[in-house]
This record gives C-alpha cells, structure tokens and sequence, in this order.
C-alpha cells in the first residue's frame, strides 16, 4: 500500500486559501493557490496530502452542503480536478475528507425536510421528531451531532443515504481521481459501514488508502483488511509532546510498546497508524512545547515511530497557535511557505522515512530507555534501523548492544562507530541504520 511509505501534508483548504468562515455563496478560485506550493511540498519530501473539507458547506466545511459541489468560496470542480491533477504530475497522491457522520442545516435534502415536514420524500434521512423542536425553532427536533444542531446526524441505516455517499465517493474518484478518504469522527461510524466502504472503494480503485478519525477506543473495531487500512494516533499525538515537555520518555515508549511492541497482547502491531505532532483541531506544536529545542525531535520522534508521517501546513517552519484562540486561529492562510532549519531539518526525516524498509514496515522494540533519552529498534527481515533521542540539555553516552559496529545516519548520512559507547550530543536524534 502507497501510503504506507508515504509523508503526509495535512492542508485544511478554507483556511489556507483565506476564505470567509460564512459561505457569502460568492465564487472565488481560491483553491489554485495549492498549485503554488507544489515545490515547496516537493522541497520538505511530501508525497501525499490530506485536504480537509472542501465541498460546499454553511461554514467550517464539516457541514456539508452538498457533496458534489466544491466550496464556492475555494472555486468549482474543475479547479479542483486541476490541483489534484497538478499533484498527480508531482508524484503526489491525494486524499479527501468523508464527512459521512453528518451534514450542515443546509444539505439540499434537511432543507426539504424543513420545507415539506412529514410530506419529504428525505424525512428518513434524519433522526426526525416531528412534534419536538430543535434551538433553532425549526417546529421539529433532529438529532445533532454530539449535541452541535449545525451538524445534522445522518441515518447510515438508511440505505438511500449510504447509497447517495457511495455514489458521491464514486464521483470523486472518477471526477477528481482520488486516491482515498480520510473518515471525519469515524469513531461514530459502524463496523457495517466501514466494511459497505471499503469494498465499494476497493471496486472502483486499486491502492484506494482509508483512514479514520479515532479519538479513543480500541481502533481494531473499524481497522481491519476488510474494513479500514489506518485511524489517527492520538494516543502517541499526546504521548509525544507530554514525554517532552514532562522529561518522560517513558510515557511515549510506553505507548508504542502497548501499540505495536513484540508482546502477543500488542493493539496495532503490523497495522499504520496515522501518526502527527498536531493538526486542525489542536494546539500547534510549535506553542505547545515547552522548550522549542525539542521541536526537531518531536518530528525525529514521530517519523521514526511505526506510523503514516503527517506534517500540517505551516508547522514545518514552527508557525505557532493555541487551541483557546479558535478554530480560525489553528488554521490560518499563510501567503507563502517559509523555509528555515526546522523545515529542512522535517525533509531529511521525509527522505529517510519513505525510503527505510525498516522505518516503514519494522517492528518495534526499546533498546535504551530513561527519563531524556531514548534509542528504539525498527527491525524488518532486510533491515535494522536505531532511532535515537536525547532530549536533554546535557550530552549522553549510551552503551547497549547494538548488534552491530557500524551505522550509517539517514538523517544526515553520516557514519557512525557504536564501539566505546554513543555519545548523543545535546538536544539530538539520528536514525542509524546498521551495517550486516
């Protein structure tokens, strides 16, 4: 699978292209700006990238307005089908946002609902009653996503709704010629569905990549060969800056031994995870560390774990935005990409990653582990590779067995002896690979 060997780059397109948070219905070709970042994608080594939603909707792009029609404030469908096939020319796959859970007030068929009541052909659609009433004084009450009455909840026991999703998902994939979805709130999803999704998706496109948003639970429930390839890492998202900013690097360790370790009882061993220091929803990485020398090995961290690599727009040169700002403030338009040590720092881990067998496909193991530091194996059948962190401001010398007596870096390419101990200066990382 494509992705498994990919780096992703999460854009959210509203808030990178500038949009207004209203739909004001006025047509603008916003979207085109994405073409312009292709080589600055290209430069930090991406070859993937998750748009989050782009479809026409009353606001934030999860309520949805209509799932055939691009965003009038991003352009039309045609700009769309140009900036993916620009991607495409730049070896760069492409994946969209399934808002399946749920739609805005104003999808074309609650609409109906609100104009012909029990007369709607979609009244089924819906969790319906029609003698309650809703916050917006509709003269009927809906059930709403998690208690939000802007996001309507669908009924996908419905067979006409999955009918219309699967259709829609069919026309992207002919239209916009995606090569997969990442599932908005998949936790919410049924196992039914997502195995309807997936073999639906697996006829129409070979290689098609699912992947679902899950906050919490066990993620085997909907990842599995029959039904999704991947789910979001938020264990590790937490994991990862916590051990920073605690000086714990047995919190982060801990939970990828509990995901993907050697012990029988492992959750997600052999599974891809979609692993990330932050995203659209949550403070940037950036302003969550407490100390901004970890900022590099986060990243080092992240791409060296077992996990899919997704950078989000803008925190690859350190942009930085807390969650109590707002939404709008975690997912701003930047007028171009910046470059800095940071960003060429992420494109040595994007080449690394992409092109290990070991630190796309190995298994897990800790080597070396303590409060500032630690060194994990990434082992496959054809490869060996050490990942090691020293977040602390002292330099460490470890002495373990490496297996070997030689490596080469593939961050930076550089050999490495492990003879007399390895000495990790402060505030470092290296992904050695071992020699036979």
């Amino acid at each position: 699978m494509w992705a498994y060997e990919s780096v992703f780059y999460q854009i959210y397109p509203l808030g990178f292209c500038g949009a207004p948070f209203e739909n004001d219905g006025v047509l603008e070709h916003r979207l085109l700006k994405v073409k312009d970042w292709i080589p600055h994608m290209k430069k930090l080594g991406i070859n993937a990238i998750y748009f989050s939603p782009l479809f026409e909707s009353d606001t934030h792009g999860y309520n949805t307005r209509d799932y055939r029609m691009v965003d009038k404030r991003l352009g039309t469908n045609e700009d769309l089908k140009e900036v993916i096939q620009a991607l495409h020319e730049n070896d760069i796959r492409v994946i969209l946002d399934g808002v399946f859970n749920h739609v805005g007030r104003g999808f074309w068929a609650f609409q109906d609902v609100l104009k012909n009541r029990e007369g709607s052909r979609y009244r089924n659609w819906f969790m319906l009653n029609f003698q309650g009433d809703s916050p917006y004084h509709d003269g009927l009450w809906y059930e709403g996503w998690e208690g939000n009455y802007d996001l309507v909840k669908l009924n996908l026991g419905n067979e006409e709704v999955v009918v219309h999703i699967l259709e829609s998902v069919e026309y992207w994939i002919k239209e916009f010629d995606i090569d997969g979805l990442r599932l908005d709130v998949a936790y919410c999803l049924s196992p039914e569905f997502a195995r309807r999704l997936r073999s639906f998706c697996d006829s129409k496109k070979q290689d098609f990549f699912l992947v679902g948003e899950m906050l919490h639970g066990d993620h085997k429930r909907l990842m599995a060969d029959d039904m999704l390839h991947s789910a979001t890492n938020y264990e590790c998202y937490k994991g990862l800056y916590s051990s920073f900013n605690s000086m714990n690097m047995f919190e982060i360790v801990h939970s990828l031994l509990r995901q993907f370790g050697p012990e029988d009882w492992t959750l997600y061993r052999g599974r891809h995870l979609l692993s990330f220091v932050d995203n659209h929803d949550v403070t940037r990485v950036a302003s969550i560390l407490s100390n901004e020398r970890h900022l590099p090995l986060i990243y080092a961290l992240c791409f060296g774990m077992p996990g899919i690599p997704c950078v989000y727009y803008g925190s690859e040169w350190g942009a930085k935005a807390q969650k109590s700002e707002g939404d709008p403030a975690l997912r701003a338009c930047f007028e171009k990409p910046e470059w800095n040590e940071l960003s060429e720092w992420i494109s040595k881990l994007a080449e690394a990653k992409k092109n290990s067998n070991a630190l796309n496909y190995g298994a897990f193991r800790s080597v070396v582990l303590n409060n500032k530091n630690c060194i994990f194996e990434r082992k496959t059948d054809t490869e060996r590779v050490l990942v090691a962190i020293n977040a602390d401001s002292n330099e460490y010398v470890a002495h373990f067995d490496a297996g070997c007596g030689r490596a080469v870096d593939l961050i930076t390419g550089e050999t490495h002896d492990f003879g007399g101990g390895s000495t990790l200066p402060p505030y470092s990382a290296y992904f050695w690979k071992c020699e036979n």
